[in-house]
């Protein structure tokens, strides 16, 4: 996993990832049909328009590269979406992912499986952002620019995780991964990150869990034509929120399309809840990633699966900013502390 650092403004941000991208020869396979195409152009002026920001950033990318920006934004803008042809694109649309917030006796608590086909593993990024006129944030991907999750210096957890969509019901739109950062980016609390989402137009299905340090934890289910605010449930004196890869509600669960085909969705849910009622009691760091490691039930074992298997964990306290995260399968890497963010807001 690379550790990159990016400060100040955005284009510039862009120029030194691209840099880096072309010294290391880096590639990129913008195979896209003219459905892909529109969408991605399409969502692009919607991305404009709510992030000029990122877009710069993304230009300073192609511009060093060589590519042209619409299409490479529009690549990136299909990621996650809608890049059904996978014989031909990065990233195959396949993800398993599951996250979860807890919160007890005044501390915050949150953890994520990311669950990926292993070749997207050698190039994930655990990065740090400080942005001209931005929050800092950390941001942890198997892309870059966008994310699956992330913290920022105000104690705001954002977490992605990937649910089906009929190819006819995809719209015009953020992805999941450009909620996180933006969401990051904009947002100081999980109050305002809600108010922020609900006037983002979503490009397809999608969950997104929200934390913060005061204890606020919730999921918004999201579709391109709706948005549902589910909120954690109270247990044994605490609060515990789960997402993983379908909708959990009953309001939204017929736009799930998957029919099932979701990586043990429903397992991985029920497992989550399950510990935090059985056997997170105390130290919530140490059994927060025994629950990762699958300790207590179904979640990360995909042995059986063929090419598919998580590739990073992470445990975070959103009061101290400290993170815990294994670069691989749980079960055999161990958990390293990660304390950049924290050194950055607190200081060492």
């Amino acid at each position: 996993m690379y550790h990159l650092r990016l400060k100040g403004d955005h284009y510039q941000m862009g120029v030194k990832r691209g840099i880096i991208f072309r010294k290391c020869k880096i590639s990129f396979p913008l195979h896209m049909d003219d459905f892909q195409l529109l969408h991605g152009k399409e969502s692009e002026l919607l991305l404009n328009q709510y992030f000029p920001e990122v877009c710069q950033e993304i230009k300073g990318i192609s511009d060093i590269i060589g590519v042209d920006y619409f299409e490479f934004a529009s690549w990136m803008l299909c990621m996650g979406c809608c890049m059904y042809n996978l014989e031909k694109n990065i990233p195959v649309e396949i993800r398993g992912c599951t996250a979860f917030a807890y919160s007890k006796d005044g501390r915050v608590i949150y953890g994520r499986n990311n669950d990926l086909p292993p070749y997207l593993k050698e190039g994930s990024k655990s990065e740090i952002y400080a942005p001209k006129n931005g929050n800092r944030f950390n941001i942890t991907t198997s892309s870059f620019i966008n994310g699956e999750e992330g913290v920022n210096e105000h104690g705001l957890a954002v977490a992605m995780t990937f649910v089906m969509t009929e190819l006819e019901k995809i719209k015009a739109g953020f992805n999941s991964c450009f909620i996180v950062r933006y969401l990051l980016e904009k947002a100081n609390n999980a109050e305002q990150a809600v108010l922020l989402l609900m006037d983002l137009p979503v490009a397809s299905n999608c969950n997104i869990l929200l934390a913060d340090k005061s204890g606020r934890i919730l999921v918004v289910e999201c579709t391109p034509l709706s948005k549902h605010i589910r909120q954690a449930k109270e247990l044994d004196g605490g609060n515990i929120v789960c997402t993983v890869n379908s909708f959990t509600s009953d309001e939204m669960k017929p736009f799930d399309a998957a029919k099932g085909n979701d990586y043990h969705s429903y397992k991985r849910y029920e497992v989550v809840m399950d510990s935090f009622m059985k056997h997170i009691k105390d130290n919530l760091i140490e059994s927060t990633q025994e629950l990762l490691r699958g300790e207590y039930g179904f979640m990360c074992q995909y042995d059986n699966e063929p090419d598919f298997e998580t590739v990073w964990s992470s445990v975070i306290d959103l009061d101290s900013l400290v993170i815990h995260r294994a670069e691989g399968d749980p079960r055999k890497k161990k958990f390293i502390t990660d304390n950049r963010l924290h050194d950055i807001v607190f200081g060492k």
